[in-house]
């Protein structure tokens, strides 16, 4: 992303003028799609980047109380740097007023506490490759629920159609394990639950990213989320390994992930419609999978063919929502 685009970036998580002044480039067709990119690509990184954390901090599968605390860590450190960095950059101490309070723990409680835990634990039984595109299950609940539950636009007939294809390249890339036996609510059911969560925090952006700060929203949900974690972690007796050098590389730019994806999203959820923003985010499986069988070495365990056609779908279903008429522009 060039230089340009950064700056847009880093200027529209202001207030005021400025913010309204860059608005047009996070409605632009470019503008969303380099944004989207920017932020999918972050993302996908975390499916390989979270198992390798578990390496390096000699966390096993069933170790609850470490992989939250280890989750918890993540997302503190994330709050950090998007309070901090905002703090200095507008020349004063970010922090919510009383009356944000409720809105900063509802998007705490789905957006970190309940994804997070879910993701974390139901992570450590399932391949990143698999996950990473029963994620992508996340943005047609996205559409769904904006359409059905919190009536921020209409379901159209390619709209419904894109969340079946969509879905079918989730039972598609899990019909070998479900054969097996392999697929249990510890691990691709938890999985699945945190793309559910993470559907809803994006209705729940789009309303409140209108009337409330979004980075400011970002960085605080990311601290209290992360303590609550934490805190579970600890309570169930969860601790951190020395990890060295490549440990704390890793846990700092696993923060960045969050600190800067989600604040990015949450600007372009304020100025955009659910459906046209998720309807993007089909790279987010493509670089997790692609990422996940380069750095994890799970290329040799999966089926191919059917890892492909589910990708296909997956990437069909979100491109025949962003052609149906009404997903450009604004949400109504």
């Amino acid at each position: 992303m060039g230089v340009k685009e950064a700056s847009a970036i880093a200027a529209a998580t202001g207030n005021g003028d400025e913010g309204a002044r860059l608005s047009p480039f996070f409605t632009s067709g470019w503008g969303v799609f380099l944004l989207c990119t920017f932020c999918c690509l972050l993302w996908g990184s975390a499916f390989p980047c979270i198992k390798l954390g578990y390496r390096l901090f000699s966390i096993p599968a069933g170790d609850y109380g470490s992989q939250l605390l280890f989750a918890g860590v993540r997302f503190f450190l994330a709050g950090v740097m998007v309070t901090a960095f905002m703090s200095v950059r507008r020349g004063h101490f970010l922090r919510p007023r009383v009356d944000e309070l409720p809105v900063v723990m509802l998007l705490s409680t789905f957006q970190t506490i309940v994804q997070y835990l879910c993701f974390y634990v139901g992570l450590a039984f399932a391949m990143g490759t698999t996950s990473s595109i029963i994620t992508a299950s996340s943005n047609f609940f996205a559409i769904l629920l904006s359409a059905l539950a919190f009536r921020q636009e209409r379901l159209t007939g390619r709209k419904l159609l894109g969340c079946v294809l969509g879905f079918a390249g989730v039972v598609v890339v899990n019909l070998g394990s479900l054969g097996k036996g392999g697929f249990a609510l510890g691990g691709e059911g938890l999985i699945l639950i945190s793309a559910l969560s993470g559907g809803l925090v994006t209705c729940l952006l789009r309303r409140h990213t209108q009337e409330h700060d979004p980075v400011m929203l970002s960085g605080w949900q990311f601290m209290l989320g992360g303590l609550v974690l934490a805190g579970l972690g600890l309570a169930l007796g969860g601790h951190l390994s020395s990890p060295g050098i490549a440990g704390v590389l890793l846990v700092l730019y696993m923060g960045f992930i969050s600190a800067a994806a989600y604040s990015v999203m949450s600007q372009l959820l304020s100025v955009n419609a659910v459906s046209r923003i998720a309807v993007f985010r089909f790279m987010t499986p493509v670089f997790g999978f692609l990422l996940s069988a380069l750095l994890l070495g799970e290329a040799g365990s999966i089926d191919p063919l059917r890892s492909v056609l589910a990708l296909a779908l997956v990437s069909a279903g979100i491109v025949v929502v962003n052609v149906a008429p009404g997903a450009r522009g604004r949400a109504a």
